[in-house]
């Protein structure tokens, strides 16, 4: 049995996580239609994009009454077969956009074929969107969706795709480029090609690459739809590359990435004050799902591990877990099954939890980009809830600038007390 961990002991640990780099391109300004978010609740309902009646059956069922902002820009265009580009903040339903309107087009005749494809950077979000798929497709059981990702043995994907064939299927560029090339898997009938969070598939150029040779792939005669949370001038004109005279959506561009509803506070510390501080907030928060972001492998193992021995019922993900045990510990904290979830930048983007409320940067971001997509996973869908950053180093506090200064929002330093009501949705 081992020792219990001391609360400084995690300092000791680097960073061992891999990142990603970016290829620089230019094109002339978009012309997008950007907007503010932060508006009252919409006066149109999701009956006013006429979409079919088991649709909106689905949507009532989810709870659904009204759709945001980039769902009203976004949905009539894509249902008409037009080419989007989408940069919307995080929990604005942009995921949505695409699973309705395909949905909506979709029309399984005899034969089942892949006719839509949707490609995302991880296997947990490529999961998620399969479950969006599915709750939408209750009451549309004919149309098939389902999902491809590496850690899977290829015989289950390849009895799926020749005895179960899906009219919609959801995978990551690794696993769909080995399946294209032993030729188990066509796509030569796909008419629909979806990038979720493509900033993110597009800026490496490896996973760029991958994304070209299955576009290469399809025919030519496609719509095309691109999807994130941000979306850089310098990646904008690559994802143009992929499409014909594309509908551009930047809401909350720039400056006004923030998001309405999120208090967001800062604490001054050293490395060794981390653990206890996290121990005292985590005992004096209310809360009800807690997101802590490291930035290591090694570094979310320990802490997970002392959170425990400190009787705190946490569980952590990273990318050296075995894809069942990593989908497993995403349905137990989906479905409220753990409260506490130590995560590496694997869940910082895309990835939907509704009852996370508050996010601590146990370890500075990167940049303000990461940081964006960390604290989007509290207050989604203009929900309230509380973002905590840990800042030790002089390269910590330059992150902080640079993400108030982009983002025009002063980050306070985290008070002695917060009224829990000013982050807990009632």
């Amino acid at each position: 049995m081992s020792k219990p961990l001391d609360l400084d002991d995690l300092a000791e640990y680097d960073s061992d996580d891999e990142v990603g780099n970016n290829e620089q391109g230019g094109d002339k300004k978009p012309k997008g239609v950007v907007k503010d978010t932060h508006t009252s609740r919409q006066a149109s309902g999701f009956r006013e994009f006429l979409l079919k009646s088991e649709l909106l059956r689905a949507i009532a069922d989810c709870g659904f009454e009204h759709p945001s902002t980039v769902q009203v820009e976004c949905i009539p265009r894509a249902i008409l077969g037009t080419d989007v580009i989408c940069q919307a903040k995080s929990g604005m339903g942009k995921t949505a956009v695409f699973v309705l309107s395909l949905l909506q087009v979709l029309e399984p005749g005899d034969e089942a074929k892949v006719t839509a494809l949707v490609l995302c950077h991880t296997r947990e979000l490529a999961y998620q969107i399969r479950h969006e798929f599915d709750r939408f497709r209750k009451y549309l059981p004919a149309i098939k969706a389902d999902v491809v990702y590496g850690g899977v043995p290829m015989a289950e994907h390849r009895t799926m795709l020749k005895e179960r064939t899906p009219h919609v299927l959801i995978g990551t560029p690794g696993r769909l480029l080995a399946l294209l090339e032993e030729k188990t898997l066509s796509l030569r009938d796909v008419k629909h090609f979806v990038l979720d969070e493509c900033d993110k598939m597009l800026e490496s150029m490896d996973m760029r690459q991958d994304v070209q040779r299955i576009f290469k792939e399809t025919p030519h005669e496609k719509q095309v739809m691109m999807f994130s949370a941000t979306l850089s001038e310098d990646v904008r004109p690559v994802c143009k590359r992929f499409m014909h005279n594309p509908l551009e959506i930047y809401i909350n561009d720039g400056a006004k990435l923030t998001l309405h509803g999120l208090q967001q506070h800062y604490l001054d510390l050293i490395e060794s004050a981390k653990n206890r501080k996290l121990v005292d907030l985590l005992d004096a928060l209310e809360f009800n799902q807690v997101v802590v972001f490291v930035k290591s492998i090694s570094r979310a193992d320990m802490l997970n591990k002392l959170l425990q021995e400190c009787n705190f019922p946490s569980i952590t993900i990273h990318s050296r877990m075995k894809q069942a045990e990593r989908i497993e510990v995403y349905r137990k904290f989906k479905e409220f099954g753990a409260r506490i979830m130590v995560s590496t930048d694997l869940f910082g983007r895309g990835v939907d939890f509704e009852r996370v409320n508050v996010v601590f940067n146990y370890d500075m971001p990167e940049d303000s980009d990461t940081y964006l997509h960390r604290v989007g996973r509290a207050g989604r869908f203009g929900t309230k809830g509380l973002a905590i950053s840990f800042v030790t180093t002089e390269e910590d506090k330059k992150v902080l600038q640079e993400i108030q200064e982009r983002f025009v929002v002063d980050i306070k330093t985290l008070p002695d007390s917060i009224d829990p009501s000013t982050y807990m949705t009632s």
